[in-house]
């Protein structure tokens, strides 16, 4: 059973988040629209800087296919240096350990993993990397993947936005805001209050120390805390240490823990607020908020109660397997579901162990498409996919054009959407398909059974979901899942990113017809529980037979008393 203090934890925390996303919201608002904010005395002169150093032309506003060309560009630029860093380490500075250089199909997974805010490890952070590939190569594509994000999402604001236009907005501007105004000033202070709590942040070596019982025991160092703050406010996930969030010095205290998990929501959560007052209707902010979060807590409810609920397979009540004693259960819980539903990715405890029913919902938060919240930037973006097929549905069904913020949506746009919705669950099933069948992928579960599938789906998932939290009982670092969830984070990354700018680039050209008696209210409760259903059907459809095989029937067995 749940104690009074586990209530009061998750009253604090959704709490907090309630307060403090309206206020960041307005806050980055402020910043997206070019207005001066508190903070521009002290980091102005960066962002002139870049444009200066960069030949940046910030009254240019780019068609749709010119802002795409330029992500791609910069996110190639950004795969090759990471790449190339760690092919060639061993001979590079800032390395006290000498560790090797990195396997090719490693470094392809790793560059593509962090390029992509997927930021999959199948490597341990403090053995396989240097201080200099962690810090210029890992954190530095932790600011700027996620500032991707954010700017895909401000491109299709200006689509729905702007009348009869071509121009969706300036990629460098927006990149450049987004990292100097939010990810870096955010990212200092909760380094700061996470070195306060004992996370590490120094250029030493490893400390060799002597235990009680008189063993030699070595103590990784480095900047940790740097690297944890991004990954956390950047929802990049990730980890310095390979125990991520559960390592003692990645997380020491229960205030650490507080703060980074509260880091994973926080921007997602606030974006929606920004993108309300950039929309003109705070309502829409408010609605789309309201979807999230019922979403989040109907997944957290059933989690716990799985967790909590007696299990006839070991005869126990509550389930501690695999969870840090000074956590416990519902940090842990919601730890997970606040990862997965961001599209975070760290851990402070083995997913692999959560019950069936914990383990199945965190699954299935990824398989929707980071739209519960979801990455930063790339949250907002995917759930706008849902947003316009459920007007195009509910338009359907009363017999009226749909039209979301006046703009009318038409055919070209639904292809985009469905091309966005569809292409991540295709790799997710195609890839889980083939890795079931060929024995270079089954080598590599330390599981069989309904537990053996769902750690496959799970990895293909975290891959086109761009989560990189894994249920950790699957050995990744092969050629063949180095290279097939490297394509898979790829996919899922850029094909909803192209579909996205390209209806930015449609709707753009679009006047704004004005509401009718006929034109369908986006703001109502009516709305808000026909987005739920569609985004739900979506899921069940697609993911319920191979979910059934996997942690479904699994926690049937385990309700009957049976293992595997």
């Amino acid at each position: 059973m749940m104690s009074a203090r586990d209530f009061w934890q998750l009253a604090a925390y959704i709490s907090a988040l309630l307060v403090l996303a309206p206020i960041l919201g307005r806050y980055m608002a402020r910043v997206f629209r070019g207005e001066r904010t508190i903070l521009h005395p002290a980091v102005a002169w960066i962002e002139r800087l870049v444009y200066r150093v960069c030949g940046v032309r910030t009254e240019q506003s780019m068609h749709w296919k010119e802002y795409a060309g330029a992500l791609l560009i910069f996110n190639g630029l950004g795969f090759v240096v990471l790449f190339l860093m760690q092919m060639i380490q061993r001979w590079l500075p800032l390395n006290p350990e000498n560790l090797a250089n990195v396997s090719w199909n490693l470094s392809f997974n790793t560059a593509v993993s962090f390029m992509t805010n997927t930021n999959w490890q199948s490597y341990a952070g403090e053995t396989t990397l240097s201080y200099l590939t962690q810090m210029i190569g890992l954190t530095v594509q932790n600011f700027v993947s996620a500032g991707t994000g954010i700017a895909v999402m401000l491109a299709l604001i200006r689509g729905l936005t702007r009348r009869l236009g071509r121009g969706i907005g300036n990629f460098w501007v927006d990149l450049t805001r987004s990292v100097v105004y939010v990810l870096l000033p955010f990212s200092v202070i909760l380094a700061v209050a996470l070195v306060t709590e004992g996370v590490p942040q120094t250029f030493s070596p490893s400390a060799h120390v002597t235990t009680l019982e008189g063993q030699e025991q070595v103590v990784p160092l480095g900047p940790a805390a740097s690297q944890i703050a991004i990954k956390q406010l950047g929802t990049n996930g990730g980890g310095f240490y390979n125990a991520n969030s559960a390592h003692p010095l990645e997380n020491p205290t229960p205030i650490s823990n507080f703060l980074e998990m509260l880091s994973i929501l926080l921007l997602p959560a606030s974006l929606v607020f920004t993108y309300g007052r950039l929309v003109g209707s705070r309502r829409q902010g408010w609605l789309i908020s309201g979807v999230m979060l019922a979403l989040f807590l109907g997944g957290l409810a059933l989690s716990l109660n799985g967790e909590f609920s007696h299990n006839a397979a070991i005869g126990t009540q509550a389930n501690m397997e695999g969870k840090e004693i000074r956590f416990g259960i519902v940090n842990s819980v919601l730890w997970a579901m606040a990862t997965t539903a961001a599209s975070n990715g760290s851990v402070n405890a083995m997913h692999s162990s959560l019950s069936p029913l914990a383990g199945g919902v965190a699954l299935f938060n990824i398989m929707l498409g980071e739209i519960i919240f979801g990455g930063v930037g790339a949250g907002l973006y995917g759930m706008l996919m849902f947003v316009l097929l459920t007007v195009f549905l509910s338009g359907l069904m009363v017999g009226r054009t749909p039209e979301y913020l006046g703009k009318k949506i038409e055919v070209k746009e639904i292809r985009m959407v469905m091309l966005a919705v569809l292409a991540p669950c295709a790799v997710i099933l195609v890839g889980s398909g083939i890795a079931s069948v060929l024995p270079v992928a089954l080598s590599s579960l330390t599981n069989r059974g309904p537990h053996g599938l769902s750690e496959i789906l799970y990895a293909y998932s975290s891959g086109a979901g761009n989560n990189g939290s894994a249920f950790a009982g699957l050995n990744a670092n092969t050629v063949f899942y180095n290279v097939t969830l490297g394509i898979a984070m790829l996919i899922g990354r850029f094909a909803v990113i192209i579909p996205s700018l390209a209806i930015a680039g449609s709707l753009v050209i679009k006047n704004v017809s004005p509401p009718s008696a006929g034109t369908l209210s986006t703001t109502s409760i009516t709305f808000a529980v026909l987005l739920i259903g569609v985004i739900l059907i979506v899921g069940a459809l697609t993911f319920l037979p191979a979910l059934s095989l996997g942690p479904i029937i699994e926690h049937l067995m385990m309700v009957a008393g049976r293992t595997f």
